[in-house]
């Protein structure tokens, strides 16, 4: 049968049309800014979780994703640590990589073409071990390198020599995020913060009064897992930095306190992580403070789950009455 258009009165387009501009209308808004990156959605990867983006393609349409980041970019290459250098724990994983990749110069000849071609902004993580380390690789990155978009200083991994030494001391932590802010003059400066701490809040003010434009927090804790039987860790590495669910209450805790002490003051964006793994985890970091959201242990469940926050983000602003992700970015009651 053929469609009639003549057959249905004017008012039913009228009515289907006007439905139909309501709901586009209703859509939330996701985006969200982040120094000087603005994402479409809040969702990333966490570093170290999807190598450099065409190792995790296949299984995820990263061109959904608010941002993507990379494993850690050392100026020379890392072998790593010895295995064992994973471990599953109950609500969590270990892990002691040790920051193994590429170097830079591969990096940039090897990867940066395909990071081009990704669509969405690229923040690369930069580990170190002295200050000009650090420096070196982000003036690099910042002067040469457009798609990069952000740089992470990655001041808190737990699993290698020394690996904490800047983000527990605030001072050595002030005087590296400045020498840094003077060589990075395009990209967002981000500093991945340490848990293992007295007080996140005063390493947050550190990195702040220093020059950072985004904080992300937290990294992992460090633990240990014990072979019984062998009376040895599991991890060659003895110890390593504690992911997954099992860290999501404290991560929440420090978003919180960073947000309410120091970050809100200072206009600075979180980007928050430690254990999401559905919207409803996402939405507690938001209420908590935070502007950015990464994902990292729950990728190996599942490589789409930030789509599916993202999916789950839209319903829940909806049902609020909400039109904007920003509205409810540190909105918790705590009185």
């Amino acid at each position: 049968m053929a469609f009639d258009a003549a057959a249905i009165p004017c008012d039913t387009f009228t009515m289907n049309i006007s439905t139909s501009t309501a709901q586009t209308a209703a859509t939330p808004d996701l985006s969200v800014q982040i120094g000087q990156m603005r994402l479409a959605n809040p969702m990333m990867t966490a570093s170290g979780t999807c190598g450099y983006a065409d190792e995790y393609a296949d299984f995820a349409d990263l061109s959904k994703f608010g941002a993507f980041v990379t494993k850690s970019i050392s100026k020379t290459p890392r072998k790593g640590n010895e295995s064992y250098r994973v471990v599953e724990t109950r609500a969590g994983m270990l892990n002691a990589i040790g920051l193994a990749n590429i170097g830079l110069e591969r990096f940039i000849s090897e990867k940066i073409p395909i990071l081009e071609r990704m669509g969405i902004p690229v923040i690369v993580n930069v580990p170190g071990w002295c200050v000009e380390d650090y420096a070196d690789v982000a003036q690099r990155l910042d002067q040469e390198l457009p798609v990069v978009q952000g740089i992470e200083l990655n001041v808190s991994c737990p699993n290698v020599k020394n690996g904490l030494s800047f983000g527990t001391d605030p001072a050595r932590l002030a005087e590296l995020v400045a020498t840094v802010r003077k060589r990075v003059k395009r990209a967002t400066l981000i500093v991945k913060l340490s848990p293992n701490v007295a007080d996140v809040a005063i390493t947050a003010r550190a990195a702040v009064e220093a020059g950072a434009d985004c904080l992300s927090l937290v990294n992992t804790f460090t633990a240990m897992v014990i072979d019984i039987e062998k009376g040895r860790p599991m991890l060659a590495n003895a110890t390593g930095g504690l992911s997954g669910p099992a860290i999501k209450p404290i991560a929440v805790f420090m978003v919180h306190r960073v947000y309410s002490q120091v970050a809100k003051a200072h206009n600075i964006p979180i980007i928050g992580m430690g254990g999401i793994q559905s919207w409803q985890d996402a939405v507690e970091f938001i209420l908590a403070g935070a502007t950015g959201l990464a994902v990292g242990t729950a990728l190996f469940i599942d490589p789409a789950i930030p789509n599916k926050i993202c999916d789950g983000l839209r319903q829940y602003l909806v049902r609020k009455g909400r039109s904007s992700l920003r509205e409810i970015i540190g909105t918790l009651k705590t009185d």
